[in-house]
């Protein structure tokens, strides 16, 4: 296999981070969904309203390698995602002593997709509810809430449509294939310890906002 110089770089990056990290006395609200839910809109707009941290995983320290690593094979690419959440976490850790901090995506998303595209096959095919897959990695902080936005599969073309933007591989896999998009969405929602509160991002963004807060203020103190 060809050297990719980039991961070296990477490796080199998760070595400057602590090996355990912990979380401050802020709380970490963590905002997943499939593109084109609203995502980023809903999580600038919650960073602002809580004058939290806004964090993003990948991180942006390697966010400029994502497409090399997208062009990888399957296990290289998950590679790249999960210690990408190794490397947000020590970002978390030191953001969180001093403020709230929200992340657009964490652990839930590389594990779903990483879930999706290894089990072949129909949704009934996953694992189980409950499954040991599902559960947090006990060496990575855990955030305070996790909130999973969904829109329907029609409101998400819709928006995908009209935002004409440059599609990730994944984003292709999940309109070619609602299968895929399934076994994502189901993954999602078998998440445990921290599972996903799932929130219903078709209103408008004033809507869905205040949802968002509602729930935050009743999870976290």
């Amino acid at each position: 296999m060809p050297f990719i110089p980039e991961a070296q770089a990477m490796l080199e990056l998760l070595d400057q981070c602590p090996r355990q990290v912990e979380k401050g006395r802020f709380p970490v609200i963590v905002i997943e969904g499939l593109d084109a839910t609203g995502k980023t809109t809903v999580t600038q707009a919650v960073s602002d309203s809580l004058k939290a941290v806004l964090l993003k995983s990948p991180p942006a320290c390697i966010s400029q390698w994502r497409k090399v690593f997208d062009e990888e094979p399957t296990i290289i690419r998950r590679a790249f995602y999960s210690l990408g959440n190794y490397i947000v976490a020590s970002e978390i850790a030191q953001a969180s002593a001093s403020s709230p901090v929200v992340v657009d995506r964490y652990w839930h998303s590389t594990a779903t997709y990483a879930i999706a595209t290894e089990v072949s096959g129909a949704v009934q095919h996953l694992p189980p509810a409950h499954h040991p897959i599902y559960q947090w990695p006990k060496d990575l902080l855990k955030p305070d809430l996790v909130l999973l936005l969904t829109v329907s599969p029609e409101e998400r073309m819709k928006r995908i449509q009209g935002r004409g933007m440059e599609k990730t591989r994944e984003e292709v896999e999940l309109e070619a294939n609602s299968v895929f998009r399934q076994k994502v969405e189901v993954s999602y929602q078998r998440m445990e310890d921290p599972g996903c509160l799932v929130v219903d991002a078709s209103p408008p963004v004033e809507t869905v906002l205040q949802t968002v807060l509602g729930h935050i203020h009743s999870h976290c103190h």
